[in-house]
């Protein structure tokens, strides 16, 4: 039994391993660029989204009579099992790599080739009956494949990211229900500022991801103009007429999403990468503010005795090796990790959509590694933070009413009534003495008890329901 098959390329033969799907182009890309050691296989988004855009090809290109019946068969067959999950350990090569993602595409060309010519009762590497290029290949180049791959590829990360914030939200809600009761001390310049509700506090951050939901969904659509059938560089070469309005709307129906459209301008879609610029900056953005969040909840959670301790994380792991009892915030401060890679993985984006030259961006490959792997942390860790974390806090109402109760930043409330100088009095006297403002207050008989209390309720100070 031979271990190896002789494949030949531009460059010359070369042997490939005789059990693998793969062929020449993607051997020599293996020697090329051994460069993270991730291989196309770790974003299955991506080989299922290349495995429909040629299925669409197929039958586009059989509809306009370029693609025979018997291998548009084949080749569709072998792209419906590769998107049903069966045979990605065969797309093998680096997500790093020149050639503006050639390699990714003639791994997708040779794999299902060879399933296709298997399915046809043939030998792998018999491309006299199917080939890679003739058939796989017929009417596209990298450069519209690849980015049209990318782009459905990244629709469904941003489908699964959407979800997880969905439910990141809710669960920020359902505490900001929770704790709708609970009057506590906001603070500006992490000082005393002006009291508010623990609620309103955790209803903020829910509304701030509804913002960022709504971006997403925005920069999604964006993603849904492909330039597939632009060929090389948007003058759509070698494809025949009627191929990409075809090509789209077998899109469509595989991926099930009607908002995919033809480019209006193929050559400047083939050059542009505006769009992975824009979902970068929204990235980057979603990751700003998920990492302000867990900033605030491990400042509120801090202590527990020496600290702020307002709020009690969920206890997940012992927190050190040396001091017996203490718990860290560990779930916060993994999605703050991720989000350090994310905006760093926004200055590559950018570096790499601003070194485009001409017709062609021929960075796309670290753009896709840098957005799917961000868009795969990001969903991954906002599910922890609810699941893990969110949904486990509880509140120190005790120890949040004393801080009321004792804060000069009360005094705030009751400013218009006393005025501002009489009670900027009563708070430095408060801060020297370390007595309750409102102790002071009543001492110096600036207010009766009846205004007091009705200028310090719970919806008098915070705007929020009464006690």
């Amino acid at each position: 039994m031979t271990t190896s098959r002789r494949e030949h390329d531009m460059l010359g033969e070369i042997d490939v391993p005789a059990e693998v799907y793969y062929g020449a182009h993607t051997a020599r890309a293996l020697v090329n660029f051994p460069i993270t050691h991730e291989r196309l296989a770790e974003r299955p988004h991506l080989v299922a989204a290349l495995a429909t855009v040629k299925q669409a090809a197929a039958a586009a290109n059989l509809e306009v009579g370029a693609l025979a019946h018997k291998p548009a068969e084949a080749i569709t067959k072998a792209c419906a099992e590769i998107r049903n999950g069966r045979l990605h350990d065969q797309f093998v090569v680096d997500l790093i790599q020149g050639g503006a993602g050639t390699s990714t595409n003639m791994n997708a060309n040779e794999v299902i080739a060879n399933r296709a010519l298997e399915l046809l009762g043939l030998e792998r590497g018999d491309y006299a009956a199917l080939h890679p290029l003739d058939h796989v290949n017929l009417g596209q180049s990298t450069n519209d494949v690849y980015p049209t791959a990318v782009k459905l590829a990244l629709d469904g990360h941003l489908a699964e990211l959407l979800a997880a914030l969905a439910d990141l939200r809710e669960a920020f809600s359902a505490k900001a229900l929770e704790f709708a009761d609970i009057v506590k001390m906001g603070r500006t310049q992490l000082q005393d500022a002006v009291p508010m509700t623990l609620g309103q506090e955790f209803g903020a951050y829910a509304a701030t991801l509804a913002e960022d939901e709504q971006r997403l969904a925005e920069v999604r659509l964006l993603l849904h103009e492909l330039n597939i059938g632009g060929t090389a560089i948007g003058t759509g070469l070698n494809a025949r007429p009627g191929y990409r309005e075809r090509a789209v709307a077998h899109l469509r129906n595989l991926t099930g999403i009607p908002t995919l459209v033809s480019a209006d301008d193929l050559i400047e879609a083939t050059q542009d990468v505006g769009v992975f610029v824009q979902l970068s900056g929204v990235l980057k953005r979603v990751a700003v503010k998920l990492s302000k969040i867990c900033n605030d909840l491990r400042l509120l959670s801090s202590g527990p005795q020496a600290g702020l301790g307002e709020i009690t994380l969920p206890a997940r792991q012992a927190g050190s090796s040396i001091m017996p009892g203490k718990v860290n915030p560990v779930i916060p401060e993994a999605i703050n990790q991720i989000a350090f890679e994310v905006i760093g993985n926004d200055v590559t984006v950018t570096l790499a959509a601003e070194s485009g030259q001409l017709q062609l961006n021929a960075f796309e490959p670290i753009i896709a590694r840098a957005l799917t792997a961000g868009l795969d942390h990001l969903t991954a860790g906002v599910g922890v933070l609810a699941g893990r974390c969110v949904r486990g806090i509880t509140a120190d109402r005790e120890r949040l009413a004393n801080v009321v109760a004792t804060s000069t930043g009360v005094v705030t409330a009751l400013s218009p009534t006393l005025g501002y100088e009489t009670a900027c009095a009563v708070a430095v006297e408060a801060h020297r003495t370390g007595r309750p403002a409102l102790e002071l207050v009543r001492e110096r008989r600036l207010l009766t008890d009846e205004q007091l209390g009705a200028l310090t309720t719970p919806r008098a100070l915070t705007g929020g329901p009464s006690a």
